[in-house]
């Protein structure tokens, strides 16, 4: 090449040119800053408005902009995206005085401002820094969990303000002036900046430290240490205090800081890292040594340094004066103009140090150790102590201030060489890390001074701990940049030129359209660009040549003349345009982001532009890859050189010509001419390859001539087509080509003097591996025909006779065409080196796969790491699945591969063959399962799947059709989007979402329509999930019926007819007393409603939440007149409503789900701003209590309603809070209710005037905190107030009742089911005491602090000094049965039997026997049975003797006995026993629970209407009935039972006679248990559940609403604390409804039945989970899917917990049970009743009924329905339709394309159409999977499933290429294989099909029958075992024998 030319290769075009501003600039000009407004206020108003007024504006603005433009600075780096993902746009942070803008954007993306930032002082720096936040480490044992923090911090005066991508805020005040503040891996490093006057300081004190860590905004900011090694190899750790160091660099990936030392001149690299805690104790230590004065200086120094400063006797000259007042605050220093402007204020700013994530650090009180000043201290600062070194300085200053312990540390690495000419000035004023195009790292700094550039190559040592420096190279460069994209560096060299290098070697000079070239020795022969400058894009403004000093107002106008591109080749032209003219010169870089980098101009312009990528094609990225990976480093960067030069030379090719340009860049580096080989010179380059071809290229010539003709058929592009299959379907005739003549004349030699002749073989072989890892991806065909075309030409020229015809064997068509071979010297193979991995015989991925699934003997399969990842992932998984061997994918697999690595050293493999077997140790299931999971492990993905050839990937498409059909719950998202089950990936994906809100909203939310609105708008019940409980009880009406019943909003009916005799006056009394009646149940609804609508609703935070009204008024029919309490006719009780209302508050709050999202200032939001409403928001709380939301109620709001002394928000506020605390012994609440119980304050303490009703509340909340804990300081309070005396005034004497009862169920929830192992109680009696207060007895000597009290008895009350058996009895049994629940002990429970004789009857209240008989069974839990037997046991044989029957007309008589006694014993005892057996089986839904008690509430209805009725009483009835009513409704809880539904309903319309509030309250929560949460929840049986049970459903109901004597009504609430979400509701996942579905439960096997299953109608409610072993949604209609919960039960309950949505998938052909309840419509019932063997059954319209894949809907439509005039094509037609239907059938639609690529290969095949062989290996290897060992086991123990397995179509498919082969055999193609066979050329029209034969029939090569010596075989026999080392089939020898036997018959019948 001549001298120009080569000077014109090194150019390198770079991309387009686009002028370049910060992006932030132009924001910040409309931004509403101060600036802005004071220019405004200069202008009038009317000149404003005029546009010359704006311009006006605008002038004087750039006046202000240009004094700013100094004080701007932005910096730039790559987009980082919140997935992950790669992002190809730039992020600019730009500051200006006080702004800091973030934008981001690229220029083909729009830029956007993502944040701008204005704070109050000017912004020093801003910068990008990712925190860090520790986790704890009781979760995982690995660090790995970290959450990182991306953050933005901005550095102030004073301060440095962080803000989290999430919208976290901190301010962090900064102790000291910071010069320079840096983002590291860890935190932030600031340093301090030290004036200029700052002394070296007097011996006794040691420098403050210089440098500081901050590691999180919350944490501490401490000094930072230095580790450097001393002269003896002692290392010294040390505060960093030398303020001559300088930080120039610091990177966070590898963590390295470079400093700069200012005395010595040196760069200093340092690692970067935590510190250990041996470094911490060392530097700490400094303090306790007493051995030298000075270690008592140093360590003093710092402390003392700072407490002085902390006492505030600082001299005034300090510049830390000021802080004072800021440190005495806490950390938030933030003044309320920077507030106000901060984008998102949250209150994160005004944290404590406690909640710093890192607590590991103990949490100091503040910054006041921080301040350094900056001016030398004078040592009359120690004015305590005389002499500085005297120790008791240091005893008396260590209790003052803890030593503050540092975090980070830097260990020297490197420091750069000290020359003699070593300048003053010579820091670095760049410093970047650079990778070179091998991979090999530099540290590049530039020393502007002496316009060098030095770099220094560093490695990571082999056990990756530290990094290894090498020397330094020097470049002259007066700036530089690296551009990462593509591993070079851009320099400017001080010439002017833009040069580009790869780490020091030198690649070329950058040539950029747009700007003129600087030096003009190149101005004659300035080549022609091949683009003329029209199209240089600029985005916003074209650019011209002379960039001269741009007025910003101003569009350029493009120059004409430059347009004429030939203009640019007079020389005088371009010499006219020197410097001077031109003034545009480059004068610096920066900002270089991926391939982009920024060029400032001499004229103060900035120019963006791109440097061009390495490759672009995929083939060609992945060729220069692996020759990359063979070569020595040298040589490849060498290579990677000249082709980066000659692929973007200017005007360089478009992408297709990329191949091209590659081959022969490649081939001429080998030492290939390629003009004068015939297939390289025919290769189009779209851009001309050097100018010398060019010209002989485009010759013009107007005529034309026959060489232009065979030049075409010569041509690549020619050759390629005719070898397509379209060619072949157009039936075009191939076109005979005349040889060229003068190219056999004489063969071509190679020159062995280029760069890579030596390594061909070498290149050779990677690229045969490349070739092979290409056909695994089938997408990338056509790189294929193009790598193979260059094989074949290597492998020729190096005699590779075994590779050629390997290539032949794949591509006939593309062989036969090149035969043009290079000679190269005997003498020169001598020089080339042969690699050791280079094998003689082709390593082939078929062959490979081939012989494993045949089980023969396999080789390692060579493989690059990096480059043929699709090879290795092939190869193992076939290992692990075929083989079976588990190994494979377990550890690095050496077995099945080899690495090839350029150190040529192929690594050492023992067992080379051996044979691989199948291993039966694990179950097949397993091994698909592992797989499956392995291959997501490594990022496989389905669409990778679907570009795997079809037979390579059968085995991985059965393996996951094996795991789809029996997947486990457990699984990863990824695995089961790979497994194609959208159902179990999406509930994976739900799984893993943090917020439950999200999850639940979308899938169930429930729209009504608006027109129910208007009417049920109030009633409290509308945001029910309508959609699932239509699914639940669809065949009635039930739901709406129980909002009938239940909703209070709406004024009653009072319908009163007038009796003639009554007076108006008399009548509207009438009405107004019916009335009163009526509102007795209104009252009551609430309770109930809460259970209906038990967290059902997400609230608007931005909303109160609706509470509806509860309404007392009624109407009266016929006129619909209102009748109201209030109109003062009768009387009406006082605060009759206040409970109610607290009620329906209650109900209100519990309808908010737990998962909302709720905060502290939403709750105080909420408060009602009329006193009316108190209640409710009394209520209100308790309820947000009980779902869990008052813990975030902020301490101080709860003072504040406990202040207001509402007795009811004190209640509710106080149950609220310890039910949101349960079982924790929370402290701070137990102070909270400590204050309410007199029995727990001290005995001296005021005597507060607390409500009784909020001690009682107080107390069960004590109950609640220290539920379960046995905590026995609490346990002896509570026993002792269980039996608290009256007090002589008239303290403790109304409601004595509920305040015993209170304590016992407190003492009974402390110890609950402790039974006798309360550990050190024993001293305490317990049982014995709790039995004293049960029976009665003299009172015990009331040990304990509070005797005093109760010395003087009461005044009001006689009870002498026996105990009150009344009123302590209950409490006291409850307790009993609280302690001893479930614990079966006999002995307690005997004391509670119900007395047995008449006497003893009398002594007991018949209301305690229900107490007695209910402890007694819940104590006795295992015996309870559920039938009616076992209740009648409960009754003493004296009653069930003598007293009435339930049934009984007429009364016996009698005169002993007291019938009444009797009778009321007798119903007690069996509702007490029927209560006992509804918290047995609680929520179970149990039938024979269910019979037993519906019968006995039958009895009582009963019973209530007999005349015996009277005796029994009616108030005991009634209370017996209620009692039945719950205990049904706790068995049938959230099932809607119709026949309990019915009882609720007729015991709702009893409002007459007996029926006070509470029994009303009872039925109605009856009612709201049997439809709880809507039917989602059901109650649990757990100890604490049943604790929380007792106290709501104790069985004495108030009489009237305001009655809480007996029982708080406040606890009738605590059921929430029972009930827990059991509803199973599945969701189809394609439609995102809900739907139903069939579930199996399998039960564990317990005491009372063995393990047994039930089949459910899914949705529905599970029994309770710890009773189950597994569930499995059961097929046919939707794919299996098991839930196994004896791994435990947290994943099912997470699933309920949200909501219960379980995600199902239809199978192919089947309809829903909701539109198919019978299962007739299914398409495989229809197929079965026509019964016809014809697959033209199956109408493709059909289709629809299987599937909703939109692909196969229009496979069916485009390939399935006939049309007119079919003919031939109604075969095919009813093939497609076949294997669809099969497809569909079969689930596994994936497979239909290879059924039709099949079909389609053996057409062709048919046809003699096969111009490469690629399909007829996939066949191949699909019947070699389908015959395998493995797959027939697999086979064996599970024979109905399977991809092919039912049809015909393998089998058919194959005889039909063993009938085409051998039609071909006798057709003449034996002549054909004959003399293949024997080495001689065979005729051309015969090569594909012979290949194919060879391929089918795995021929082995003519030099492997030439090796096996087969010429003297005579017999078939012989022949069989010669062929047995190839492996040959039995029956393609067959068809060969006749040839090799010489023998002419064909043995083939």
């Amino acid at each position: 090449m001549s001298d120009h030319s080569d000077e014109r290769a090194t150019m390198i075009a770079a991309g387009d040119l686009q002028e370049f501003a910060p992006r932030g600039r132009e924001h910040c000009r409309r931004h509403p800053s101060a600036l802005t407004l004071q220019l405004r206020r200069l202008q009038p108003a009317s000149e404003l408005c005029s546009s010359d007024g704006a311009a006006g504006l605008v002038g004087s603005l750039r006046e202000v902009t240009i004094h700013e433009r100094q004080r701007e600075s932005w910096q730039l780096r790559k987009g980082v995206s919140d997935v992950g993902e790669d992002v190809d746009y730039d992020e600019e942070l730009y500051v200006a005085s006080n702004m800091v803008i973030w934008t981001k954007g690229s220029k083909n993306q729009a830029s956007a401002v993502y944040k701008a930032f204005t704070v109050d002082s000017p912004v020093l720096q801003a910068l990008w820094c990712d925190f860090t936040i520790p986790q704890e480490k009781s979760e995982k044992a690995d660090d790995s969990d970290e959450i990182v923090e991306k953050c933005i911090c901005i550095l102030q005066n004073s301060c440095i303000n962080v803000h989290s991508i999430e919208g976290k805020d901190y301010i962090a005040a900064l102790p000291f002036q910071v010069a320079n503040v840096w983002p590291t891996k860890y935190g932030l490093l600031f340093e301090r900046s030290s004036s200029s006057h700052e002394v070296p300081p007097s011996p006794p004190r040691e420098p403050l430290p210089t440098m500081f860590s901050m590691l999180h905004p919350l944490d501490e900011i401490t000094p930072l240490i230095c580790k450097s090694g001393g002269v003896f190899g002692s290392a010294r750790v040390q505060y960093v205090a030398d303020y001559t160091l300088r930080i120039v660099f610091l990177n966070a990936e590898p963590s390295i800081v470079m400093t700069y030392d200012t005395v010595q001149s040196l760069h200093t690299v340092w690692a970067l890292r935590r510190v250990k805690p041996e470094e911490q104790n060392t530097v700490l230590k400094f303090s306790e040594q007493m051995g030298t004065p000075q270690h008592v200086a140093t360590s003093s120094s710092l402390t003392a340094h700072l407490r002085s400063l902390s006492k505030g006797d600082s001299p005034v000259g300090s510049p830390f004066q000021n802080y004072s007042s800021i440190h005495s605050q806490s950390r938030s220093v933030s003044s309320p103009s920077m507030q106000s402007r901060s984008p998102s204020i949250s209150n994160m700013a005004a944290l404590s140090r406690s909640h710093s994530p890192a607590l590991g650090v103990h949490s100091f009180s503040g910054v006041q150790r921080f301040n350094f000043s900056s001016n030398a201290q004078s040592p009359k600062r120690h004015s305590i102590t005389h002499s500085p070194n005297s120790t008791s300085s240091d005893s008396f200053l260590i209790p003052e201030t803890e030593p503050i312990i540092p975090e980070l540390c830097i260990d020297h690495l490197w420091t750069e060489t000290v020359t003699n000419m070593r300048e003053k000035n010579s820091q670095a004023s760049k410093v970047f890390i650079t990778t070179d195009l091998c991979g090999q790292k530099f540290l590049c700094f530039l020393v502007e001074s002496q316009l060098q550039l030095r770099c220094v190559k560093f490695q990571e040592s082999n056990d990756k701990s530290q990094l290894i420096f090498g020397s330094v190279t020097n470049i002259q460069a007066k700036d530089a940049a690296p551009v990462q994209g593509i591993d070079t560096l851009l320099v400017l060299e001080g010439s002017g030129n833009l040069v580009l290098y790869s780490g020091v070697v030198r690649v070329g000079k950058v040539f950029i359209p747009g700007l003129p070239a600087p030096s003009l020795t190149m101005s004659n022969q300035m080549p022609r660009p091949s683009t003329p400058l029209d199209s240089v894009s600029t985005p916003s403004k074209p650019l011209n040549k002379h960039l001269g000093p741009l007025e910003e107002g101003v569009l350029l106008s493009p120059v004409p003349e430059l347009r004429d591109s030939s203009k640019l080749h007079d020389s005088t032209y371009v010499e006219d345009c020197t410097f001077q003219q031109l003034g545009t010169f480059i004068h610096a870089l920066r900002d270089p982001v991926h391939n982009r980098v920024t060029l400032e101009l001499s004229n103060n312009t900035m120019v963006r532009i791109t440097i061009p990528e390495i490759a672009t094609s995929e083939l060609v990225k992945r060729c220069l890859q692996g020759v990359k990976a063979i070569l020595p480093k040298e040589i490849a960067v060498q290579m990677l050189v000249k082709w980066y030069n000659a692929y973007n030379a200017p005007g360089g090719p478009s992408y297709h010509s990329e191949w091209n340009l590659f081959v022969t860049c490649l081939m001429n580096m080998m030492g290939y001419n390629t003009e004068r080989l015939s297939w390289t010179r025919n290769l189009d380059f779209e851009g001309s390859l050097s100018p010398v071809i060019a010209p002989k290229k485009a010759r013009p010539s107007e005529t034309g001539s026959d060489e232009d003709w065979e030049y075409l058929l010569s041509s690549d592009y020619h050759r390629n087509f005719e070898s397509h299959p379209v060619a072949k379907a157009l039936q075009l005739d191939p076109l005979e080509v005349s040889a060229p003549k003068d190219d056999f004349s004489q063969s071509l030699s190679l020159d062995s003097s280029t760069l890579l002749f030596t390594h061909i073989p070498a290149i050779f072989f990677v690229l045969h591996l490349i070739y092979e890892e290409l056909k695994l991806n089938s997408l990338m065909g056509e790189g294929i025909r193009s790598l193979v075309v260059l094989l074949i030409q290597l492998a020729r020229d190096l005699k590779l006779e075994a590779y050629i015809d390997y290539y032949y064997r794949d591509y006939p068509a593309l062989v036969k065409t090149s035969r043009q071979t290079c000679i190269i010297d005997q003498v020169q193979t001598g020089f080339m080196h042969h690699p050791s991995f280079f094998s003689a015989e082709p390593p082939s991925i078929f062959q490979w796969l081939s012989s494993c699934l045949k089980g023969e003997r396999v080789q390692p399969y060579p493989y690059l790491p990096g480059i043929c990842e699709r090879s290795k992932l092939v190869v193992l998984s076939v290992a692990l699945y075929i083989l079976g061997d588990e190994s494979a994918v377990s550890n690095e697999a050496s077995h099945y591969l080899y690495k090839i690595t350029s150190g040529q050293r192929k690594q050492q493999i023992e067992p080379d063959d051996y044979r691989c077997s199948f291993r039966h140790s694990t179950s097949v299931s397993s091994l698909a399962e592992k797989l499956v999971i392995w291959m997501t492990n490594v990022g496989f993905t389905l669409r990778d799947l679907e570009s795997l050839p079809f037979g390579v990937a059968l085995p991985i498409r059965d393996a996951i059709y094996y795991c789809r059909e029996q997947p486990a719950s457990d699984w990863p998202e990824a695995v089961c989007l790979l497994i194609g089950r959208q159902d179990l990936s999406k509930q994976a994906c739900e799984g893993n979402l943090q917020k439950g809100k999200s999850s639940v909203g979308p899938v169930l939310s429930s729209d009504i329509p608006s027109g129910t609105e208007s009417e049920e708008d109030e009633d409290g019940m509308n945001d029910m999930n309508e959609e699932v409980m239509s699914l639940i009880w669809s065949e009635d009406l039930r739901v709406q019926e129980v909002r009938r019943l239940l909703q209070s909003a709406r004024p009653v009916r009072v319908n009163v007819v007038q009796m003639p005799e009554a007076s108006d006056h008399e009548y509207i009394e009438e009405k107004e007393n019916r009335l009163l009646q009526l509102c007795q149940r209104t009252m009551a609804l609430p309770v109930g409603r809460g259970m209906f609508t038990l967290f059902s609703y997400h609230p608007v935070p931005t909303e109160q939440l609706p509470i509806p009204k509860l309404n007392l008024t009624g109407r009266a029919p016929p006129r619909n007149t209102t009748v109201d309490l209030n109109s003062g006719n009768i009387d009406v009780p006082p605060n009759m409503a206040c409970w109610a209302s607290f009620h329906n508050g209650v109900a209100a709050g519990l309808k908010i789900a737990p998962a909302s999202q709720i905060d502290s200032a939403w709750i105080v939001y909420n408060k009602p701003k009329i006193a009316e409403l108190a209640n409710e928001y009394a209520g209100f709380l308790m309820a947000l209590g009980l779902n869990g939301h008052l813990t975030k109620l902020a301490t101080l709001n709860i003072h504040d309603y406990l202040t207001k002394g509402h007795e009811m928000t004190s209640i509710g506020l106080l149950l609220g809070v310890s039910a949101a605390k349960l079982g924790t012994m929370d402290m701070a609440i137990t102070r909270l209710l400590s204050i309410h119980i007199p029995a727990l304050l001290p005995p001296t303490s005021t005597e507060l005037d607390v409500p009784h009703n909020v001690q009682v509340a107080a107390v069960i909340g004590i109950g609640l905190v220290y539920q379960g804990t046995a905590h026995r300081h609490t346990a002896e309070v509570l026993l002792a107030e269980i039996g608290r005396p009256p007090g002589p005034e008239m303290e403790y004497c109304t409601d004595r009742e509920s305040y015993s009862l209170a304590s016992g169920l407190a003492l009974g929830m402390v110890c609950l089911g402790h039974g006798s192992n309360l550990i050190g109680m024993s001293d305490l009696n317990v049982p014995e005491q709790l039995y004293q207060y049960m029976v009665g007895g003299h009172r015990r000597f009331q040990a304990g602090m509070h005797r005093e009290k109760h010395k003087s008895p009461s005044y009001q009350i006689k009870e002498g000094d026996t105990i009150n058996v009344d009123v302590t009895c209950p409490g006291a049994t409850l307790a009993l049965a609280m302690i001893y629940l479930k614990t079966n002990n006999r002995s307690i429970a005997d004391w509670l039997q119900a007395p047995d004789t008449m006497y003893l009857l009398d002594f007991v209240k018949p209301e305690f026997l229900l107490l007695r008989t209910l402890a007694r069974c819940l104590i006795l839990w295992d015996d309870i049975l559920p039938n009616s037997k076992w209740v009648n046991s409960n009754v003493p044989q004296i009653i069930r003797e003598n007293s009435i029957s339930l049934h009984a007309t007429e009364l016996p008589s009698s005169e002993d006995l007291s019938l009444e006694t009797l009778a009321q014993a007798h119903v007690y005892i069996i509702a007490g026993a029927c209560l006992s057996l509804g918290f047995r089986f609680a929520g179970s839904e149990n039938l024979a629970a269910f019979k037993c008690l519906y019968k006995y509430a039958t009895d009582f209805l009963k019973c209530l209407s007999a005349p015996t009725a009277s005796i029994t009483g009616h108030y005991n009835l009634e209370t017996c009935l209620s009692v039945l009513l719950l205990s049904l409704a706790m068995v049938m809880a959230g099932s809607g039972n119709l026949k309990v539904l019915q009882l609720c309903r007729f015991m709702h319309k009893k409002t007459g006679g007996e029926m006070n509030y509470g029994f009303h309250l009872a039925h109605h929560m009856a009612l709201g248990l049997l439809f709880l949460g809507g039917g989602r929840y059901s109650l649990s049986t757990s100890n604490s559940s049943i604790a929380a049970l007792l106290c709501a459903l104790y069985p004495h109901f108030p009489v009237h609403s305001t009655d809480n004597r007996y029982h708080l009504q406040a606890l009738r609430h605590l059921y929430v604390l029972a009930a827990e979400p059991r509803l199973l509701t599945p969701v189809d996942v394609d439609s995102n409804t809900p739907c139903y579905a069939l579930i199996e439960v399998t039960y564990k096997g317990t005491q009372w039945y063995a393990e047994a299953t039930e089949e459910l109608m899914a949705p529905t409610l599970l029994p309770e989970l710890h009773l189950l072993k597994q569930i499995r949604v059961k097929g046919p209609r939707y794919w299996e899917l098991l839930i196994d919960l004896s791994k435990g039960t947290n994943h099912l309950k997470s699933i309920l917990s949200k909501g219960g949505v379980l995600y199902v998938k239809l199978r192919a052909g089947q309809l829903s049970y909701k539109e198919d309840p019978m299962g007739w419509r299914s398409l495989l019932a229809q197929t079965v009743t026509h019964r016809n063997s014809e697959a033209r059954a199956f109408k493709p319209e059909a289709i629809s009924a299987f599937t909703s894949d939109p692909a196969l809907f229009s496979f069916a439509d485009y390939f399935c329905k006939p049309t007119v005039n079919m003919g031939q094509k109604q075969e095919i037609l009813d093939l497609f339709s076949s294997i669809l239907y099969e497809c569909v059938t079969q689930e596994n639609p994936e497979m239909l394309p290879t059924y039709i690529a099949i079909d389609q290969a053996v057409r062709r095949l048919e046809r003699r159409e096969m111009s490469e062989t690629f399909e007829l290996w996939q066949i191949k290897l699909v019947l070699e999977f389908f015959s395998s060992r493995s797959h027939q086991e697999r086979m064996s123990r599970n024979p109905n499933r399977g991809l092919f397995m039912n049809s015909e179509f393998l089998p058919v498919m194959k005889c039909t290429i063993d009938n085409t082969l051998d039609q071909w055999l006798e057709a003449g193609g034996d002549v054909c294989l004959h003399s293949y066979l024997s080495g001689q050329p065979t005729e051309e029209s015969q090569l594909s099909m012979l290949a194919c034969f060879l391929i089918y029939h795995s021929v082995p090569t003519p030099g492997q029958l030439a090796a096996g010596g087969l010429e003297g075989s005579t017999n078939f026999s012989e022949l069989l075992l010669k062929f047995k080392q190839w492996n040959m089939p039995v029956r393609a020898l067959l068809r060969l024998a006749p040839l090799l036997l010489r023998n002419p018959q064909s043995m083939v019948l």
